[in-house]
């Protein structure tokens, strides 16, 4: 599934997988995050074997009517305060994808799948 937008000049297809790449760069830029947690282990382990640099892991971009929905997994610091970390997510999200995409992201689900202490 891909997001079409039409206009004068004629039709965009943005696919999920440059959303999620956009939604995953803009993630691990927050101060807070240390990782993001996979949701699908074949892919993303033999990105890591072919060292192939892969902002999309833990995002999963879902088709809505009006927009699209995005869930982002993530690992958080330990010692930050998580509601904030996840809040900038959120924003940051939400901001990309319509400033660099001009798509509207509907929901930004962030969840934290674990907590790490940040090294220095």
């Amino acid at each position: 599934m891909a997001v079409k937008i039409q206009n004068q000049f004629g039709k965009i297809d943005i696919s999920n997988d440059v959303i999620a790449t956009v939604v995953g760069g803009a993630a691990t830029e927050i101060f807070g995050i240390v990782g993001m947690a996979s949701k699908n282990q074949i892919r993303d382990n033999l990105n890591e074997i072919l060292k192939r640099d892969n902002y999309a892991k833990g995002v999963v971009v879902r088709q809505e009517d009006d927009g699209v929905a995005i869930d982002v997994y993530i690992i958080a610091g330990y010692g930050t305060k998580i509601s904030e970390v996840c809040h900038n997510v959120q924003e940051k999200v939400k901001y990309n994808l319509a400033s660099m995409l001009g798509v509207t992201a509907r929901s930004v689900n962030v969840i934290v799948q674990g907590v790490r202490v940040i090294e220095d």
